[in-house]
């Protein structure tokens, strides 16, 4: 028997023809999240849920689709699903590592360059018509190339920042929960966040969102920072305090931030919209054509595999595979 299958936003037709092998494919016709109602309502009888991006699907919609027995998150972070309530009931939660990862670290250096050397504060700048000819001080940056690095978290995307970091010839610090066996050959060295945080010239966010991680950086880390440091956050929004931050910004405590990730998304606060120094892009880390079908690819082949009663390859929920 066919299974019914429903997609949050509108997908990819490659990827989408390899959905329909498994049955009927629905798909909201815009990129908004739907209503909460109007979500329980379109899943209450499909086997499979794919939420594109940043789509929630919350213990109220789990309870919604008696039938469902895979959610298929095209994305790599799954905070926005209710992993343990689709756990209770033995759905399979799935996402999409390792195919944005090259991606997410071209745009982690694309922020710190562009804070780093102030390219929007430039580009606004000539498109108002102010400039008037070269002068000595105008637009003063910061040198990237033999300054020094700190990854927090050095997992995929971390490991990928620190590798373009050596045509900087950058000195490059990380900190995880534990030290990286592979770190050494890759040249880059353990530090305990407090001397990370002391020592580096820019700062890259690559961690996970959990309970530990939720304002790893609040008041008292800022604190830590040189103050001509850069702060760069590809990970998620509530790793940082943005009110703290916003706070250091403005009284000369930090240099300048670039962020493409936010609390209360879509949601910046506004004491860092006014902020010159800060670089701010909507959540598009991955956002290149080809990731972006390497994602939708990635989803529906795990969602494939669930309804065909394998084991997906990119399984969130493990304790929920109860087997063929």
């Amino acid at each position: 028997m066919a299974a019914r299958i429903f997609v949050t936003w509108p997908i990819e037709p490659e990827a989408r023809a390899i959905l329909e092998r498994a049955g009927p494919v629905e798909t909201s016709p815009t990129e908004q999240e739907l209503p909460e109602a109007e979500l329980a309502r379109r899943v209450a009888d499909v086997e499979a849920i794919v939420p594109m991006g940043a789509h929630s699907v919350s213990a109220s919609i789990i309870g919604a689709a008696p039938r469902l027995r895979v959610i298929a998150v095209a994305a790599v972070g799954y905070n926005l699903i209710d992993v343990a309530a689709a756990t209770r009931r033995s759905i399979l939660v799935t996402n999409t590592p390792g195919v944005l990862t090259e991606t997410t670290a071209d745009m982690a250096w694309g922020l710190l360059l562009a804070v780093a050397r102030r390219i929007p504060e430039g580009d606004r700048f000539v498109r108002a018509g102010r400039w008037s000819g070269v002068t000595w001080s105008l637009l003063l940056g910061r040198d990237v190339h033999g300054a020094t690095l700190g990854i927090v978290g050095l997992g995929r995307i971390g490991k990928a920042i620190a590798r373009r970091a050596q045509g900087f010839g950058m000195r490059v610090l990380y900190h995880s929960r534990h030290p990286d066996p592979e770190a050494d050959a890759m040249g880059v060295a353990y530090r305990t966040k407090t001397d990370l945080l002391r020592e580096a010239d820019f700062v890259v966010l690559a961690v996970p969102l959990t309970a530990d991680t939720r304002h790893l950086i609040g008041e008292a880390e800022l604190r830590l920072m040189k103050p001509t440091a850069v702060l760069v956050n590809i990970a998620r929004g509530p790793v940082v305090d943005e009110a703290a931050l916003a706070r250091a910004l403005r009284e000369g405590r930090l240099a300048g931030a670039g962020l493409d990730v936010f609390e209360d998304e879509p949601r910046v606060h506004p004491g860092l919209v006014e902020l010159e120094q800060v670089v701010l892009t909507p959540h598009v880390g991955s956002a290149s054509r080809a990731t972006r079908l390497a994602m939708a690819t990635r989803a529906v082949e795990n969602c494939l595999a669930a309804l065909e009663g394998q084991r997906p390859a990119d399984l969130v929920n493990p304790e929920a595979w109860r087997g063929p």
